[in-house]
């Protein structure tokens, strides 16, 4: 049975239709998952409030992002899109939205388009026999992961609404039957590399022009619709991101052409890790054996992506040029990355070799660095002069806070481990909210 509309909408909500304007080719119209439970687990009001929706009821919240009944004025139905993409740089074709969809598009209080995504919303064409659902656990988890990277200052997608299911899933690489949810997240385009590179092989070359077309339009404001502009705006926008990982001290574990989106956002967080100390061989995924995607990699891992969306555009113009636009990545990526740094050390300025070389040679845990000049607690046995020198001259160009007096936030895996413990053991959330709790207050403090 199809839910009703509710009635319960605030005026203030913008909705938007426009990723139905590139048509079928593009897309798969698809019905969400009906479920047995809907347990209300996150709910993320301020970025409600940046899209009109704060004023929901619970009840309503969960009409529209659990049991998926449309947002008045965009979708009639859910959209599962179309890809492809090199997952640890082999290509797969077979690829697609498996067990998520684009819900609705919406704009934010300063018009920004806006897309709703899901991730364990049921199967779909692209679900490959997978059952479409998505773990309690993993659900927990990215709500951590883009929690924390956006208080780090990461261009993210933002985790929206979780909502428990009430399914037993079985999985192998975590104890089974184990718990079912249904995540929402909001980001600033879903369309990856990979959408591109699909069109790409099935030598859609207008496609592709459509697709340019609707990008400059629609997300990259200023930038002329053809493949160079085109290349060198998501070129600069990716550098920043990974400049931006980098200072985060974030792994992603899956860098795959089909996780790298257009505006440059980080999404779909699932075997993630930070670093405890400067490792640029430290891996997320279990399953990356040959350490691709370890956290000193990531850069060049986003420049060999990059790569394979300019061999998508080559139909549309030259050889010569596409690769002078990938040529300008290194120098982008180390300004970003002197001044994503500086940002998190809260100083206008700093010897950025000389940071990172005294990160890894005193191995100081890495958040504790960073919090510590803010004035934080300096940890124990830290040879301190390295850092001084890294900083010297620098002035501070953020105002004290209270957080930068406690210890720092972090979400390193055995803390994971401990979070999850309590919800798997007795349904204690109390753990996990007050982390929340602590990394809004270092969202804060980071943004003055």
């Amino acid at each position: 049975m199809t839910p009703q509309m509710t009635p319960q909408m605030t005026p203030r909500m913008t909705p938007r239709t426009t990723h139905a304007e590139l048509g079928p080719d593009f897309y798969d119209v698809v019905e969400p998952a009906r479920f047995p439970q809907h347990i209300l687990r996150y709910r993320n009001q301020r970025a409600a409030a940046q899209v009109g929706l704060d004023g929901l009821s619970d009840a309503a919240w969960l009409d529209h992002f659990a049991r998926f009944v449309p947002l008045p004025g965009s979708f009639p139905a859910p959209l599962a899109l179309r890809y492809h993409g090199h997952q640890f740089q082999h290509y797969n074709p077979d690829l697609g939205d498996g067990r998520g969809f684009l819900f609705a598009q919406v704009e934010d209080v300063h018009g920004r388009l806006l897309d709703f995504g899901t991730k364990g919303s049921g199967t779909t064409p692209w679900s490959r026999g997978g059952d479409g659902r998505l773990t309690l656990k993993g659900g927990m988890r990215e709500v951590l992961a883009s929690s924390l990277l956006e208080a780090q200052g990461v261009d993210t997608s933002r985790s929206f609404s979780l909502v428990e299911t009430g399914e037993a899933l079985q999985r192998g690489d975590e104890p089974s039957p184990t718990r079912s949810a249904v995540l929402v997240r909001l980001s600033h385009s879903h369309i990856r590399i990979g959408t591109f590179q699909r069109l790409a092989a099935r030598r859609e070359t207008a496609n592709v022009e459509r697709l340019i077309a609707y990008c400059v339009r629609y997300y990259l404001p200023g930038v002329a619709a053809e493949p160079v502009a085109f290349l060198d705006e998501v070129v600069g926008r990716v550098a920043i991101l990974a400049a931006q990982t980098m200072a985060a001290g974030f792994v992603h574990g899956v860098l795959n052409t089909d996780n790298i989106n257009i505006t440059g956002e980080s999404f779909d967080y699932g075997p993630w890790r930070w670093l405890p100390t400067y490792d640029p061989a430290l891996t997320a995924a279990y399953f990356d054996h040959g350490g691709l995607y370890a956290y000193g990699r990531q850069p060049e891992t986003m420049l060999w992506n990059l790569s394979r969306l300019a061999e998508c555009l080559l139909p549309l113009s030259t050889h010569d040029a596409l690769v002078a636009v990938l040529d300008t990545y290194s120098a982008r990526f180390r300004a970003a990355l002197d001044k994503a740094t500086a940002w998190r050390l809260g100083v206008d300025r700093l010897n950025g070799p000389a940071w990172w070389a005294w990160l890894s040679e005193s191995q100081t845990p890495f958040e504790a660095a960073f919090h510590a000049c803010h004035g934080g607690v300096v940890p124990p046995g830290a040879a301190w002069d390295g850092a001084r020198a890294a900083l010297d001259g620098a002035n501070r160009t953020r105002t004290d806070h209270p957080y930068f007096h406690a210890a720092p936030c972090t979400a390193l895996i055995e803390e994971v481990e401990a979070l999850w413990a309590p919800i798997a053991d007795s349904d204690d959330w109390g753990p996990l909210y007050a982390k929340l709790e602590a990394i809004e207050a270092m969202r804060q403090a980071y943004n003055g």
